[in-house]
């Protein structure tokens, strides 16, 4: 332990997106590898309460927490490189904290008083921020910060910060993550944006004590002196972040910069032990080296945007590393999916995983696509709607329910074979209305599910309202799709798979939101090592892609 728990801020400059989450959870990652408690959070600028009701083009993946939470996607980054559950405490937003303010406006908690950003707004982000802190069982907190510095959205959280530095003294540290583009008609890397950017950090009073500067190209000699020089921090703390190959290089590239001991040092920590990143440099090995390879094909209605599956896409590649295979995934849009040309789409994959959703866009394209994946006799993952698009399908061309649906798609269909669940019909509100969080499911014996699992009964998380309707349970069974996974307390099916199919899965929770790089979900593991025995041999390759182009 570091004695009182010290708190690291993570702020970018110059341009969004340019790695603040990675950058967190690489570092912590480091602080872990040497036996430090770290955990991560997420100050959100925007005014939703939290993005569960936003559009993935807007916002890319909803993650889901244990405890139910809809939050950035950052924070599977953060359990995928730490294997520590986060919780609603690791993701903050401006709409929560002025729900909060406003509420305890109304219910007199202010006694009176002008309620003003300074100090009741910051007040409040300065609370949450410390809550995790004042657990005890953290020796760090990292607080990632979105948005970009001069941002209107982004003040009231950098004057915060600007608070807790004067209060916390050396157990607070700012890590200023910054751009040095590369202009091609010079062949230069420009460190000007670099400077503005400390400068407008400066004069919002935060001294930023660590510089990340994101490039495609090594810096120059002198380089890092020069940007010390002009933004008051140390030659050593200027930290070079280049391009990495994948996100998972990131914590070694940043182990070579020596970022943790400048964090570490800067924060009076002198004696420290060692790294110890083994197993995350042997996953790194079988993940960079793989003896096989297969094809999936990853259907879904957002795939022009990877970002809204970036969890299956991340439990995918923890799985290829597990089984040594290279795992080429195929973005497949359920919306061009048809009867007439769903074998030439699906052509040469070696499995089909139908992911999750919402709403009727691309239903009846998934649904193609499931009935391909059946019928071929291909591995077959589906995941929440891509688990119900499976029943609506065998429902349709095995049981001969021709007008199946869910309720979600066609309230007055005559088989609803997927209804909603009776707590949720009265609701009116969208936001954490669902079946949210971790609930435990019990495997049925001598199933595949059983076998993947190697338990009785497991936990996982859900984010959904609609379910298989169990009127139907009996018949589903008697056709060759049986529910290998039963929730025990509301007896809602979890799982359904067909026996006699090579591997057939459908699972209405997310197994994807717990895959992580020290513990790859086994659905996941099983489901590519199913489509690596599936693999065609090369010439069938060759001429099903040949046909399919």
């Amino acid at each position: 332990m570091t004695g009182s728990t010290k708190y690291i801020f993570v702020t970018g400059g110059v341009t969004s997106s340019l790695g603040k989450g990675i950058i967190s959870a690489s570092l912590a990652k480091l602080l872990q590898a040497r036996g430090f408690t770290v955990t991560i959070q997420k100050l959100d600028p925007y005014i939703n309460v939290d993005p569960g009701t936003l559009n993935p083009y807007e916002h890319g993946e909803c993650y889901v927490t244990e405890d139910g939470a809809e939050t950035d996607l950052d924070l599977g980054h953060y359990e995928r490189f730490l294997d520590v559950p986060t919780s609603q405490a690791n993701n903050v937003t401006t709409g929560r904290i002025y729900q909060n303010v406003i509420r305890k406006e109304r219910e007199g908690e202010y006694l009176g008083k002008t309620v003003q950003v300074i100090p009741h707004i910051t007040d409040e982000i300065k609370r949450h921020i410390q809550a995790l802190g004042r657990k005890g069982i953290y020796d760090f907190v990292i607080t990632e910060v979105g948005g970009t510095v001069g941002d209107i959205e982004s003040l009231p959280y950098i004057e915060a910060i600007r608070q807790l530095r004067w209060e916390k003294g050396r157990d607070c540290l700012v890590v200023h993550l910054t751009l040095l583009p590369f202009l091609h008609t010079t062949g230069e890397l420009k460190t000007k944006p670099t400077q503005h950017s400390v400068k407008e950090l400066l004069s919002l009073g935060v001294q930023p004590d660590v510089l990340v500067c994101r490039t495609e190209h090594p810096m120059l000699k002198g380089m890092k002196e020069k940007i010390a020089l002009f933004c008051n921090v140390d030659a050593r703390a200027v930290i070079e972040s280049r391009d990495a190959e994948t996100i998972y290089d990131v914590p070694l590239l940043m182990q070579e910069e020596q970022l943790d001991e400048v964090v570490l040092r800067k924060l009076g920590i002198t004696t420290f032990p060692d790294a110890d990143l083994t197993h995350w440099k042997d996953f790194l090995r079988r993940y960079k080296n793989p003896v096989a390879e297969t094809h999936i094909a990853l259907v879904g209605k957002y795939v022009e945007l990877k970002d809204a599956y970036k969890s299956i896409k991340e439990a995918l590649e923890h799985a290829g590393a597990t089984n040594e295979c290279k795992v080429d995934i195929h973005w497949v849009h359920s919306e061009k999916l048809t009867l007439k040309n769903v074998a030439k789409h699906l052509a040469g994959m070696d499995g089909v995983l139908v992911a999750p959703g919402f709403g009727h866009r691309g239903i009846e394209g998934k649904i193609e696509a499931i009935r391909f994946a059946r019928e071929q006799r291909i591995p077959f993952l589906g995941i929440c709607l891509g688990m119900q698009c499976a029943v609506i399908e065998f429902g349709r061309h095995v049981l001969g329910l021709q007008e199946a649906n869910s309720t979600e798609m066609a309230q007055d269909t005559p088989d609803p074979v997927i209804a909603m669940m009776e707590e949720q019909k009265q609701v009116t509100e969208k936001g954490g209305t669902m079946r949210l969080g971790a609930y435990p499911c019990r495997l049925q014996e001598g199933t595949l599910a059983a076998q993947v699992y190697s338990r009785k009964q497991v936990s996982e998380r859900h984010r959904h309202r609609y379910e298989f309707n169990n009127a139907y349970l009996e018949r589903y069974g008697k056709a060759g799709m049986v529910a290998s996974g039963i929730n025990p307390n509301g007896k809602l099916v979890e799982i359904v798979e067909i026996p006699g199919h090579p591997w057939f899965v459908g699972v209405q929770f997310h197994p994807e939101y717990r895959s992580t790089v020290a513990k790859p979900h086994p659905l996941f593991v099983h489901f590519v090592k199913a489509t690596m025995a599936h693999t065609l041999p090369t010439p069938q390759r060759t001429k099903e892609r040949a046909e399919k182009a």
